[in-house]
């Protein structure tokens, strides 16, 4: 079986009590934000193509208030048991900026409240989030986007626009953490609907809602329990790799490419760079017609290219692993499961699956049963962004 969503207000009742806890009062404020699953459109990001995802049940909730302290005080009931659970640090001045520093977790929050425009004052926060870490549905950006929305309440400032908003959340995690990620991640944790996804061109920055509003469809999300040490440094070298191959080709980005010209240059490029473009190339086609697919109602189609997604990133762009592919093998073996795919930056974390709402017990125990590991299944239909949430 699945793993039971966790409602929201199940979860603001564990975070009230714990602020009540901590600093002896209900909290006056909450606000939450999904953690995301996408659909298709990998390693696009951030070479300017295109991307697919859609806002996921799985939540973190920001609960808190101002303080009388004269320091931001943040507790997280969601970090690794070895690391601290608390954090305090002075609002940032021209005079006094912050910085990075441990625990990890904690740089996410000080990077919002650095990027949060206009500063912030003193206050106290208890987060916590049923995003499960490091398995690629986001939780970081969850985490930034529900805590920015804690400060747009807190401070009466909302920004521009979710747009605003979700680029503030992405320059706090390239300044605190140092991870280099695309747009996605933010955009949708902030701008996801009920019942649709988002696709989004990551070089406009313009979004448009594709409506997932068939119920008898459904997704299944696999986490293989698995994260394998070297993603932290492959990441930032597929993204050199991608942006020195656009060099090269004489393009601003690999949205610029095509599969013409990147076969006309291929004596100029590494064959393994060259690989890893043509994942990029085709994969930012693909994110294209499945986005038509899917508002078609065409599964069929949509779930197909997102069985070649899996291949491209698992023979090209190498971002796949043994047990990433033994459940998408073993998904696909399955009468009513349309496709199947990684998701996510890759070596571990999850797969995504496209299949009929009958279909979803047996693909659960095919899968059980023949995975050499133990994984984990949510169900998800597509959710709201971040809110601010009555406490």
């Amino acid at each position: 079986m699945a793993e039971p969503i966790v409602p929201l207000e199940s979860l603001l009742k564990e975070a009230r009590a714990a602020f009540q806890a901590e600093f002896g009062r209900p909290p006056p404020l909450a606000a939450c934000a999904p953690g995301r699953v996408n659909l298709i459109g990998e390693h696009t990001d951030y070479n300017d193509g295109l991307v697919f995802p859609m806002a996921l049940p799985l939540v973190t909730v920001v609960v808190g208030g101002p303080s009388a302290s004269g320091q931001c005080h943040v507790t997280t009931l969601a970090a690794g048991a070895d690391q601290p659970l608390s954090v305090q640090f002075a609002p940032p001045s021209a005079a006094a900026p912050l910085t990075p520093g441990p625990p990890a977790w904690s740089n996410y929050v000080k990077g919002v409240v650095a990027n949060f425009k206009g500063g912030v004052e003193p206050f106290e926060a208890v987060l916590t989030s049923t995003v499960p870490l490091g398995a690629g549905l986001s939780s970081s950006a969850s985490l930034e986007v529900a805590l920015y929305t804690f400060l747009e309440a807190l401070t009466g400032r909302a920004a521009e626009s979710l747009r605003e908003k979700a680029l503030q959340c992405q320059k706090a995690e390239h300044e605190f953490p140092g991870m280099p990620c695309g747009i996605m991640d933010q955009f949708i944790s902030a701008m996801g609907q009920a019942d649709n996804a988002l696709l989004i061109d990551c070089r406009s920055l313009e979004s448009t809602l594709v409506p997932l509003a068939d119920h008898q469809i459904s997704v299944l999300i696999t986490n293989s329990n698995v994260r394998h040490a070297l993603t932290g440094s492959e990441y930032p070298s597929r993204r050199r790799a991608c942006h020195e191959t656009a060099r090269l080709l004489g393009v601003k980005a690999l949205r610029d490419a095509s599969m013409a010209l990147l076969d006309e240059r291929k004596a100029d490029i590494s064959e393994e760079d060259f690989r890893r473009a043509r994942h990029v190339v085709t994969e930012i086609a693909r994110t294209e017609a499945a986005a038509t697919a899917f508002a078609d109602g065409d599964y069929a189609t949509a779930g197909r290219l997102m069985n070649e997604s899996h291949a491209s990133l698992r023979n090209d762009f190498e971002v796949s692993c043994a047990e990433l592919d033994q459940l998408q093998e073993l998904a696909s073996s399955v009468d009513g499961v349309f496709g199947s795919r990684m998701t996510g930056g890759g070596f571990g974390g999850c797969t995504v699956t496209l299949l009929k709402q009958t279909s979803v017990e047996a693909c659960i125990a095919r899968m059980r049963e023949g995975f050499s590991g133990k994984a984990t299944f949510y169900v998800c239909r597509p959710a709201d962004g971040a809110r601010v949430v009555p406490t």
